[in-house]
């Protein structure tokens, strides 16, 4: 028996060397790398095989399935590649226990490729699957398709499971197949049960009839079941159910104005300007439908299965500025006028719009008044046109040209009021029908004119403007006197000449020398006559060029 068993032993071990030795320098049998067999073949063919099989796929977009999202990733992108010589070492090894190689022509031997990985590359990719692939649960609700309410399905929420994609796309990108990337699932809270309580319990009833708020002189406001879905919502309550919500503001948008001609709006105090006075047109006390209340019922109103009608609630709404403040205001005489004139047609087209704009303005205690704050754009859009303007030291045409002289008389009579100039400059060249050194020039968004009311009263700006001349008044209580004391003129420059291509863009100047000059303010009060303040004021003028338009 024992010599039997040598013979056999020594048969197999005969077999187990001459394989071992036909098969040196041979890929093992049945050896399968990414898919691709090579078993048997000699060394350098499998490498060719291989080389020419899997070397193309690092270019080619590698198909990734991450719960039910489907995507791609090109290999090279990632920063992932064949380490060919530690792959190849793997394929050739000859397995060395006898059973394997003995059942080898019957099995299967698969050999991963090894890859050769940018860290930084791969997380890139990632990122970018993570932002395709995750998304946030969407949650059980209800929406309405006009009047009709509609269960939204629940859908789980998915993210990608950073750490184990990197793995899998590692180990398994080169095999030609669709890798499957783990994704971790996040559940909803509100399920398909809890949508069909909310539709049967709130959004049927909701939309079951109409919602009547009855307002007075017989009118009233209705909400239509197709309405309803602008006012009512649904969001998870936390315990796995749906809270309605209701939209207060969406609903009164729809309300308010079928109830609009049964409200009395408030109506602030105004001034009115008569001849030689002031007088205050009073308040308007408001009466008006609260909204926030009358919709405090909205809710039992639309789950009831029975009358859907509620009156709506009105309440007495105060003015913003009321006939008692009005009257306490002081406006009761004209503290100092100024008048300009001498504009071509052009500009007093713009002349007249401002001052239309600014009429009847009101200054409060303490407020800082802006023209160009007050009036806003001054464009052709508000009525606006060319006219006059200075240009870079010299005459030239633009919209709105001819405001300045507005300014200017407005500048004046808040310098005669005894008003303190916050902002305000002067043209850059001598106009002469200005006062030198008190007069404004204004451009809109660059150059304002500013003064803020330091009396103790309200201000009223009056404005009156003809086809020649413009006046500003100015109504308060009047406690101060003004005096303006012009300096003389010194440091005299003479123009340059320009010329110019002729046409609209060249408007032709005779010149005029520029000049230094000064203007000091002396303020006193009213009653004791007493100097209160004195500020001087020194301007340059540049002078103005001749302009020959050739």
């Amino acid at each position: 028996m024992a010599i039997i068993l040598g013979a056999v032993f020594a048969v197999f071990a005969l077999a187990y060397l001459v394989d071992w030795i036909a098969s040196a320098g041979d890929v093992p049998r049945g050896t399968r790398v990414a898919g691709i067999d090579v078993g048997g073949m000699n060394a350098d063919e499998a490498e060719r095989v291989l080389r020419d099989r899997i070397g193309p796929r690092t270019d080619s977009p590698a198909a990734v399935q991450a719960g039910d999202v489907r995507a791609g990733v090109t290999p090279t992108s990632a920063g992932l590649s064949v380490d060919w010589d530690a792959t190849l070492k793997r394929v050739r090894d000859q397995p060395i226990n006898p059973l394997t190689r003995l059942f080898s022509p019957f099995t299967t031997r698969t050999v991963d490729v090894v890859s050769v990985v940018d860290d930084a590359a791969l997380a890139r990719s990632v990122d970018k699957l993570s932002a395709v692939i995750d998304r946030k649960p969407l949650e059980g609700s209800v929406r309405f398709e006009g009047a009709k309410p509609v269960g939204v399905t629940a859908v789980p929420g998915q993210v990608l499971d950073v750490a184990g994609a990197k793995a899998a796309l590692i180990d398994e990108w080169a095999n030609g197949t669709t890798i499957e990337l783990p994704v971790d699932v996040v559940d909803v809270t509100v399920h398909d049960s809890a949508v069909d309580k909310a539709v049967a319990e709130v959004a049927g009833p909701a939309v079951a009839a109409d919602v009547v708020f009855t307002g007075r002189d017989g009118k009233s406001a209705t909400l239509k079941p197709d309405q309803v879905g602008a006012v009512l919502s649904f969001a998870p309550d936390g315990s796995g159910g749906l809270a309605p919500q209701y939209n207060r503001d969406a609903a009164a948008a729809l309300l308010a104005p079928q109830l609009a001609s049964t409200e009395v709006m408030p109506r602030d105090a105004e001034f009115a300007v008569d001849t030689g006075f002031v007088r205050v047109i009073p308040a308007v006390v408001g009466d008006m439908v609260v909204w926030p209340k009358t919709l405090d019922q909205l809710p039992a109103l639309l789950s009831n299965s029975g009358p859907r009608t509620v009156a709506a609630t009105y309440e007495a709404v105060q003015p913003a500025f009321t006939t008692a403040a009005a009257d306490a205001f002081g406006i009761r005489e004209v503290i100092a006028e100024y008048t300009t004139g001498g504009f071509e047609y052009a500009s007093g087209v713009n002349i007249r719009k401002v001052a239309e704009v600014v009429n009847r303005a009101i200054v409060k205690p303490g407020d800082t008044f802006s023209l160009n704050g007050f009036t806003g754009p001054r464009g052709t859009d508000q009525g606006y046109i060319e006219s006059g303007i200075i240009d870079h030291g010299r005459p030239a045409r633009a919209v709105g040209g001819g405001i300045s002289q507005f300014a200017t008389t407005l500048y004046n009579a808040a310098y005669f009021a005894g008003l303190e100039d916050v902002d305000h400059t002067e043209h850059s060249y001598y106009i002469s029908r200005y006062p030198e050194a008190r007069e404004a020039t204004v451009y809109e968004g660059a150059i304002d004119l500013q003064f803020r009311n330091n009396t103790p009263t309200g201000i009223l700006i009056e404005t009156v403007a003809t086809g020649s001349d413009v006046t500003v008044r100015i109504w308060g209580t009047k406690a101060v006197e003004v005096e303006s004391v012009t300096g003389d003129r010194y440091a005299q420059t003479a123009p340059r000449t320009i010329t110019l291509p002729k046409g609209d863009d060249c408007v032709a100047s005779k010149g005029a020398p520029g000049f230094t000059t000064s203007n000091t303010r002396i303020i006193t009060d009213r009653i004791t006559r007493q100097e209160v303040y004195r500020h001087t004021r020194t301007v340059k003028y540049d002078p103005v060029p001749i302009v020959k338009c050739e």
